[in-house]
């Protein structure tokens, strides 16, 4: 069901800051859903208030935020007049836990209000925040302070996010939330409890409770959520097997090609006619990016599109510019290579990586770097021989993994993809004096974008983007 009031065009929510508050304020400020990544956003936060936020903006937010005692403490304890010394190590937020403190999670919900409110700035559009199911634990906190920025859509994937619609309803109300969270190898899950009222005196009040996207990759798991979904859902974004980041495993068995790439076949390709059965809005999204495909989603009765891989590229975006631009230049050239990869992930599910010289792409590369665990997103809960939750991810240290009860074919190959994609902003830890290694995903569609900007490839900006998209719809 189409809807005129409804953005046509939605900017993916990417990486860790790729999708950062820039580039969202510019989609939303030409009538398109700007989206930011809230993956990580609290160290993006205290990072860059370590590295002396010189433009001021992350201060005039943080000076917006309802609870004065919570800035003035990130302030204190993050913010380096005139940045760190570039050889010191960042100061960083612990990595989230069940219980986490008092002070993460006030900290947390002002990273996510911090982002929104920059988002939202100067204009009437509308900002949607992006994250994953795959990471539960800092969602409740980063909902809650998205919320309190006006945050006007909230999209989620990587998993079955059924839950989330309720949770929104209670923290648009201030209400307590209890949310289950998996563990692995245990059918009783664990729960993650979010109080509002036990964060702040006086207690702010959230804006409207904002519209729900879930980000499915098949009319089936729509209808699945429709079904157990604890509240209102307000419509789906579609994901195919082309789109950047992370992809759902195909369907059925799941042989390998001869690149070891996942093979995806035509039970995963979703059918339009399904999806408009449910009378509800829908999004397509994996290899839309590209002039025409707006208005053939618009022709099979979807909403219109979301895009990613061209706007992660594009001038506004978080992405390192020396990183974007060898990007670039590959693809102009006709040599870059986007590899699905089925074991990069610990999550599990395959993962987009650009192989790009001098990044963690190349295995010598990610074998000379130190194995280590220290920001913690895609870490598993599993439960101890005494009942107590302990977390593992087969991306740290084997020996580590191994004695949580780890299997230690989950290490083969996996990455930590946390330090690396917040390395890929330009945030990268540093470890002996030597920043944090990158790994640069991005979606098939990279390959075309010098066939859609031509010589503006190198300084093509979200607007540009939005004007190819647009072309021939009307």
């Amino acid at each position: 069901m189409v809807e005129m009031n409804l953005p046509r065009i939605i900017q993916g929510g990417m990486g860790v800051g790729v999708s950062g508050w820039r580039l969202a304020n510019a989609v939303a400020r030409r009538g398109q859903l700007g989206v930011i990544s809230g993956t990580g956003i609290d160290q993006v936060l205290a990072r860059r208030l370590q590295l002396g936020d010189p433009e001021g903006a992350v201060r005039r937010a943080i000076a917006a935020f309802p609870c004065r005692e919570t800035a003035a403490a990130a302030i204190s304890r993050y913010f380096v007049e005139g940045g760190k010394d570039a050889a010191a190590p960042f100061r960083t937020p612990p990595m989230f836990r069940l219980q986490a403190s008092r002070d993460h999670l006030r900290f947390a919900v002002l990273s996510a209000f911090v982002e929104v409110w920059l988002a939202k700035e100067g204009h009437a559009g509308v900002v949607g925040i992006n994250l994953l199911e795959k990471i539960a634990l800092p969602n409740p906190a980063l909902l809650y302070g998205a919320m309190l920025a006006g945050v006007d859509f909230v999209l989620m994937g990587a998993g079955i996010p059924w839950q989330i619609p309720g949770l929104l309803d209670m923290l648009s109300r201030n209400e307590p939330i209890v949310m289950k969270v998996p563990v692995e190898g245990d059918p009783t899950p664990a729960d993650l409890e979010f109080n509002p009222r036990a964060l702040f005196d006086p207690l702010p009040l959230p804006h409207s409770r904002p519209r729900f996207l879930a980000i499915v990759s098949s009319a089936t798991l729509a209808q699945a959520l429709l079904k157990r979904a604890t509240g209102r859902i307000d419509g789906f974004v579609v994901e195919g097997p082309t789109a950047g980041g992370h992809n759902a495993p195909p369907r059925g068995s799941a042989p390998l090609n001869a690149r070891g790439e996942p093979v995806y076949g035509e039970r995963d390709i979703v059918d339009p006619a399904r999806m408009t059965s449910f009378s509800l809005p829908f999004w397509l999204a994996g290899g839309e990016g590209v002039p025409g495909a707006l208005k053939h989603a618009l022709s099979v009765g979807a909403q219109g599109i979301q895009v990613g891989t061209a706007f992660a590229f594009c001038e506004e975006s978080g992405l390192d510019p020396k990183l974007r631009a060898a990007a670039l230049e590959r693809a102009a050239d006709g040599t870059i290579d986007v590899f699905t990869d089925p074991k990069a992930s610990p999550t599990g599910f395959p993962f987009k990586v650009v192989r790009l010289p001098g990044t963690l792409s190349a295995s010598d590369e990610y074998l000379a770097r130190e194995r280590v665990c220290d920001a913690g997103y895609l870490r598993r809960l599993y439960r101890n021989p005494d009942g107590t939750i302990g977390y593992r991810c087969p991306g740290e240290p084997v020996d580590d993994y191994l004695a949580k009860g780890g299997d230690e074919t989950d290490t083969e190959g996996c990455k930590c993809l946390c330090n690396a994609l917040i390395a890929n902003i330009g945030l990268g830890q540093v470890r002996h004096g030597t920043p944090e290694g990158t790994l640069l995903t991005a979606g098939d569609g990279l390959a075309e974008l010098p066939a859609i900007f031509g010589e503006k490839l190198l300084t093509y900006t979200a607007s540009d983007v939005i004007d190819a998209l647009m072309r021939d719809t009307t």
